[in-house]
């Protein structure tokens, strides 16, 4: 029987840049933990940047999203992916953000069952259409979400943070890549 590869057993050919150690020491420091995605992309510094990058402009820079709203829709997306990786990280964030560990949890198992408003029903609804059948994307879809406060460029980071975790979800579920322990009883 072969030993089961995962994302985390894969290690880079080269030594980590001091750029990279600084980046790891720099998360050690604010998260108390350097997340696993981190070290599973680390076997290749240009795709651990890209990724590192996309992320900080999707999740972290200036949008009409607040960071709790890109959290969720991590979090929704996940949950129609089942990606294990992602709802734990991503359910403690929305623990931790809204100051409430039930909000986190029922986005886990089922957001339509979670006390949401107008607003962020009509975002997750949208994110997890995008994730399930994105060719059934219509004018209406999109004029929900107006309707409901967004604009066009709103529109465009939700899509765009819904797109990014369908495809991290894909490559956790590829590459079997886990959480960090820490996130499980993180914000409860």
């Amino acid at each position: 029987m072969s030993k089961k590869i995962t994302a985390l057993d894969i290690n880079s050919a080269e030594p980590l840049s001091s750029e990279t150690k600084a980046y790891f020491d720099l998360c050690q420091e604010k998260l108390g933990l350097v997340p696993h995605v981190l070290l599973a992309y680390s076997f290749d510094e240009t795709k651990l940047r890209t990724f590192t990058e996309m992320y900080n402009d999707l999740m972290l820079a200036e949008s009409g999203l607040s960071k709790l709203d890109r959290e969720m829709i991590a979090v929704a997306v996940s949950a129609v992916n089942r990606c294990f990786y992602c709802l734990t990280a991503h359910g403690a964030a929305v623990r931790q953000l809204s100051g409430d560990p039930m909000l986190g949890e029922m986005l886990v198992m089922n957001y339509r069952a979670a006390d949401l408003d107008t607003r962020q029903r009509a975002m997750l609804d949208f994110s997890v259409k995008l994730t399930e059948r994105p060719a059934e994307i219509e004018e209406g879809d999109r004029q929900a979400l107006r309707d409901a406060g967004f604009s066009n460029r709103d529109i465009w980071d939700i899509s765009s943070v819904a797109a990014f975790y369908n495809m991290t979800n894909r490559v956790a579920a590829a590459s079997d890549m886990r959480p960090n322990d820490e996130y499980h009883s993180m914000a409860r």
